[in-house]
């Protein structure tokens, strides 16, 4: 993103979009909707010139296993060779490759009391815990009274033909 801005403020064109969030809500599910999403975006790209789009993405499956690292996870494939996790899948199956895992994307800290509250559980001590939703356990320090939770990811990058 930094990248960016500086390339505007130079005067620069850029040749790639990046898709900060794309999410389909749970009613609209299963309508096949994330290939429509993608593709527009990637219309978009083509009609400004673009030659890419990247997504960082939280695997749709990924809270199921959440003790699994992020590097293994988007490795995993079905039987029929295709990428396990049905939204990396979608990706793919749209001319994406696999780009790198992050474990480390994005960081949310809270206090003790805040994480509780967020996941409805409670920490009487400190470690490491799973909860809902999240794609890797969440550490608490009770003695610095501190939750921290590493969100992972994986980009998707898709060139664009012309």
């Amino acid at each position: 993103m930094t990248n960016a801005f500086a390339l505007h403020e130079a005067g620069g064109r850029p040749n790639t979009l990046c898709a900060l969030a794309a999410k389909i809500p749970p009613r609209h599910q299963n309508k096949r909707l994330a290939a429509v999403v993608l593709t527009s975006m990637s219309d978009t790209a083509r009609r400004f010139g673009l030659q890419s789009l990247i997504a960082p993405v939280r695997p749709s499956w990924k809270d199921r296993y959440p003790i699994t690292p992020i590097e293994r996870y988007v490795r995993w494939t079905r039987d029929d060779g295709t990428a396990f996790d049905p939204w990396i899948r979608v990706h793919l199956r749209l001319g994406a490759t696999l780009g790198p895992p992050l474990p480390h994307s994005m960081r949310i800290a809270g206090t003790v009391a805040e994480w509780e509250t967020w996941t409805a559980m409670r920490f009487p001590e400190s470690g490491d815990f799973v909860f809902p939703a999240g794609l890797a356990p969440l550490h608490v320090d009770v003695q610095h009274d501190l939750g921290e939770y590493w969100e992972p990811n994986v980009w998707l990058l898709r060139a664009l033909p012309t």
